[in-house]
């Protein structure tokens, strides 16, 4: 019985829609437009944030960076402060590897552009990371072919370079990089490895740009003085500890390192990934609550449309609501008849608003080098939205239809 009471009442919205359509299409209009809003915020929001925590994941979540700038600035701090302290070198990291008890391993990177070439080609302003030997135990990547540095090559400087997987297609277009050599401000050294391609990434610089070598190679033409070459040490704990133990102990061998008084301020800065994912959630929700309201708007027309429609249907129909009750229809057949007719057309228009977005998407992964997709949580997203609008802006009416009375409603023709 329920079955055909649905099925009748989807006949009859069916009919109803496809006779005017026009007025349906207009009505269509406003959800689709409002759907396809809130749809796409959300899509591009959601791709957004899977690629920049996917690159706060890489950075790694117990991981500390020791830096002379901190990642937030406290209130009223003097800038000069800051300005002052000295840059992270290689001899402190030697430091924390030696007292350190809560790190399973304690890295150094810096770098600065450079120009590389091999043969004809060249490429320039290419990221060169001076690294040490433990930097691949705490920076996530893969390598597409070659090997990592060995011990003997990071402490000896040997000149041998892993470089990122652009650079590789730049260099060598048409050949096997292994084993060839390449020129870094007329340094000659050799690719050991090439790092699996990775894509954009949102925090600075992707490992495909880059060409990793030896620190101790790396500072023959690396100037390690400056600040523009970044330099900082990265440190990870061991399993079961947690980020603030091994911050204390960092805190307490740095200022060491560094010969602070008890009650001097501290010349270095302790960053953690944790720090960014605070600023990113704002953001996150931020961007998200514009873009409910954006296509909020649009809904809200949308739904003052449908429930216009829906008056003028009840209205013109008002003598066949009479003749169907006159004949045992009940209440809630009319209700439920006017009421899918309502959920029908705002589901079309949301799906429509959905069938826009999923386009937009395939047309933005050609655009911009970023994984934009819709997702399935998303797609139940507009449909539930455009659901719960096409029985709101329905409802009024359809009631108002289910109350007629048989003997007025046929004689109102």
């Amino acid at each position: 019985m329920i079955f055909l009471l649905f099925k009748e009442s989807v006949l009859f919205a069916w009919q109803a829609l496809v006779g005017n359509k026009l007025r349906s299409f207009l009505s269509l209009l406003g959800i689709t437009i409002g759907i396809f809003a809130i749809i796409l915020v959300f899509t591009i929001v959601d791709s957004l944030e899977n690629n920049i925590r996917s690159s706060v994941q890489s950075l790694g979540s117990n991981v500390i960076y020791v830096q002379k700038w901190p990642w937030s600035f406290g209130e009223d701090y003097p800038w000069w402060k800051y300005m002052n302290r000295p840059l992270p070198k290689y001899e402190e990291l030697e430091e924390l590897q030696k007292y350190s008890k809560t790190t399973t391993a304690i890295a150094f990177r810096m770098g600065q552009r450079k120009t590389v070439k091999h043969g004809s080609n060249s490429i320039e302003r290419v990221i060169i990371a001076g690294i040490s030997q433990d930097y691949n135990k705490i920076k996530s990547f893969d390598l597409a072919e070659g090997r990592y540095f060995t011990t003997a090559e990071t402490d000896a400087g040997y000149a041998v370079a892993i470089i990122g997987s652009q650079v590789s297609d730049g260099l060598f277009p048409n050949e096997d990089p292994i084993g060839k050599d390449i020129k870094i401000n007329g340094y000659k050294c050799s690719v050991i490895g090439v790092v699996k391609k990775e894509g954009e990434s949102m925090l600075g610089p992707s490992m495909d740009t880059q060409v990793m070598v030896p620190y101790n190679f790396g500072r023959r033409f690396l100037d390690v003085k400056s600040e523009n070459a970044d330099p900082f040490i990265m440190a990870k704990a061991k399993p079961g500890i947690t980020n603030g133990e091994m911050s204390d102990e960092l805190m307490g061998i740095m200022r060491s390192v560094r010969r602070l008084k008890p009650y001097a301020d501290q010349n270095f800065a302790l960053n953690e990934i944790s720090l960014l994912s605070q600023g990113f959630d704002m953001m996150f929700a931020v961007i998200g609550n514009a873009g409910w309201i954006i296509g909020g708007f649009s809904i809200l027309v949308g739904g003052f449309g449908i429930a216009n429609i829906m008056f003028v249907s009840v209205r013109e129909r008002t003598n066949i609501i009479g003749i169907q009750k006159s004949l045992g229809a009940k209440n809630y057949f009319i209700l439920i008849q006017f009421l899918t007719e309502s959920v029908l057309l705002s589901l079309a228009g949301g799906a429509i608003g959905l069938l826009l977005t999923y386009l937009i998407t395939l047309a933005g992964k050609d655009a911009i080098d970023m994984d934009i997709s819709l997702s399935a949580t998303n797609i139940f997203l507009g449909l539930t939205v455009s659901l719960l609008i096409g029985v709101i802006s329905g409802f009024i009416p359809a009631y108002g239809a289910s109350q007629l009375d048989p003997v007025e409603a046929i004689r109102s023709n």
